[in-house]
């Protein structure tokens, strides 16, 4: 069974728990290092035979547009993460409207082909802004991949189904990050912070459980700046932003290098796309 990889493509400066410490005029001043991180991620994926879906912010692609050029060059597909990587529950309906449109439009134009995908930066579309869904599909998207069916601080929505299905009951796609269902709860099976921190052997058992148990495919994500360690290091940030953010960066490019291995991967409009009517 092929799973879909997927990479949020965004710097350490613009993740949504350093919001309230980096301003975003800052940003154009720091040290961006997309450039060379996704280089090291394209080189990897290309070892290994695998191709991708990059959900990538368009305050990147019009800056670095040669790694959006990069993505596609290299057989992987383009995707959308909005413009300014504002989470979609802090928008209004027009403000997220023209965040999405801009992004599309940057992307569309720089890479030559269309984006059919999204996904919210942080998973912030949920019970209280289902209305982004419509938003969406008027923008022409095909699919999302922006909510997530667990309990978390920040996001998530623990009663939305674990596996793709129709939100709007019309041609729009939500196709969750994976979870495993145990002790009454969806547990995170799908990557991010949760996979620095839990052991790679149980990261691969619930995985495992989502393609033989479950019969479904995983959706699986992590950002360039995982496998960074050497990135800045923020000041003055709370304990648990900090482990959250840093936990075991030192390890996740020999993680993702293991998954890559003990897996099948490829683009998700192929892995969960092809029969869709």
């Amino acid at each position: 069974m092929h799973n879909a990889m997927t990479i949020d493509v965004e710097d350490y400066f613009q993740v949504s728990a350093f919001a309230p410490h980096i301003a975003r005029d800052s940003w154009d001043a720091r040290p961006c290092r997309i450039e060379r991180n996704m280089a090291r991620i394209l080189a990897m994926l290309d070892e290994h035979h695998t191709h991708a879906t990059f959900f990538t912010l368009g305050w990147i692609a019009e800056r670095y547009p040669q790694v959006v050029r990069a993505i596609v060059d290299n057989g992987h597909e383009l995707a959308s993460h909005g413009y300014g990587h504002q989470r979609a529950s802090d928008l209004t309906p027009e403000q997220f409207r023209a965040d999405i449109t801009r992004a599309k439009g940057l992307l569309e134009d720089i890479g030559g082909v269309a984006v059919r995908g999204y996904r919210a930066p942080s998973f912030s579309i949920g019970s209280r802004n289902l209305w982004a869904l419509e938003v969406l599909r008027e923008a022409g998207h095909r699919y999302s991949s922006s909510i997530y069916p667990v309990a978390h601080d920040h996001y998530g929505m623990p009663d939305a189904p674990r596996f793709a299905f129709r939100p709007l009951d019309d041609d729009l796609l939500e196709f969750p990050p994976s979870t495993v269902h145990l002790f009454g709860r969806n547990l995170p099976a799908g990557g991010g912070g949760y996979f620095r921190l839990m052991p790679y052997a149980l990261s691969r058992w619930l995985m495992r459980r989502v393609n033989h148990t479950d019969g479904q495919p995983c959706m699986f994500y992590f950002h360039p700046w995982e496998i960074d360690p050497e990135q800045p290091r923020q000041r003055g940030i709370g304990f648990r932003t900090r482990f959250r953010h840093y936990v075991n960066l030192t390890r996740m490019e020999g993680r993702i290098a293991h998954l890559l291995r003990d897996f099948q991967w490829d683009r998700v409009d192929r892995v969960f796309m092809k029969d869709a009517a």
